[in-house]
């Protein structure tokens, strides 16, 4: 009898399971979304604007001719800059990014100084010998390739470095302080007098290279923001070549500056998985 009721008990379990299995609605089938990546896509043309500071130095030697002699003198050459830049990326994957880049500046970069030549006396005249020399770079453009990581989806740290080409503008007077002298002593006769010679300027376009390193923010998919770092080398060049002016300049510079781009085809990027 126990056996019968069992039997019975374990019956009646199942089919209260199957029928409860029964109502319940069978489980929905979802396919898997497509995953959009939270990052940007650098690949395109873009067109900015830029400003900031530049530090040039020039080194001046100065060849007045015989009995002078030949001297060197420095010069800081600082000013601001403003100008535009335009450009094209490639993005390689998720972490590399390449490019080549343009930009024109015009700068108020000038420096002068007075420096000594030298000190004569013919008989009971002598002189003092000065040059005032000023050296500008009204404007550079650059030709550079581009390279660079994505630290994050909106941030590229990258390095530069190219052709670099500008105006270096030089301008020098001679300037002599003269003092009469009784006979051959060293007795002066009245105060000196100055003279000022002739002022002589030149320009030449030069042609050099540039190096530097930057990064580059997205705040938006087709606006970024930049800061950016150059060391330009302009060589050495001769002005007034064959005169009592014949200066000699060597000139490179340092340039900080800020500016903003906008890409004309940006879009996001979508993987799916």
């Amino acid at each position: 009898m126990n056996r019968i009721l069992i039997a019975g008990a374990a019956i009646v379990s199942l089919l209260t399971t199957s029928a409860f299995a029964a109502d319940l609605a069978p489980r929905p089938y979802t396919k898997a979304p497509v995953i959009v990546d939270p990052g940007y896509n650098w690949t395109g043309f873009y067109l900015g604007l830029n400003g900031g500071y530049s530090w040039g130095r020039a080194r001046n030697t100065f060849d007045p001719g015989a009995p002078l002699v030949i001297t060197t003198f420095g010069q800081n050459v600082d000013g601001g800059l403003g100008g535009a830049q335009i450009g094209y990326n490639w993005q390689l994957d998720r972490t590399w990014v390449v490019g080549l880049e343009a930009d024109i500046q015009g700068t108020g970069e000038r420096g002068g100084s007075r420096d000594q030549l030298g000190a004569i006396r013919v008989g009971n005249i002598g002189a003092t010998l000065f040059a005032d020399t000023t050296t500008s770079l009204p404007w550079f453009a650059t030709f550079r390739a581009r390279g660079g990581v994505l630290v994050d989806p909106s941030l590229l740290l990258y390095a530069t470095g190219g052709l670099a080409v500008g105006e270096v503008k030089v301008a020098t007077t001679p300037t002599g302080i003269f003092q009469l002298f009784d006979g051959n002593s060293n007795v002066t006769i009245g105060a000196p007098f100055t003279v000022i010679g002739t002022t002589v300027s030149g320009s030449e376009t030069r042609v050099g290279w540039t190096v530097g390193a930057g990064l580059e923010k997205k705040f938006a998919r087709n606006w970024s923001a930049k800061l950016e770092y150059l060391y330009m080398d302009f060589g050495s060049k001769t002005y007034f070549g064959g005169t009592a002016n014949q200066t000699t300049v060597r000139f490179h510079d340092h340039v900080a500056r800020a500016g903003i781009n906008y890409q004309f085809t940006a879009g996001p990027v979508v993987a799916k998985y």
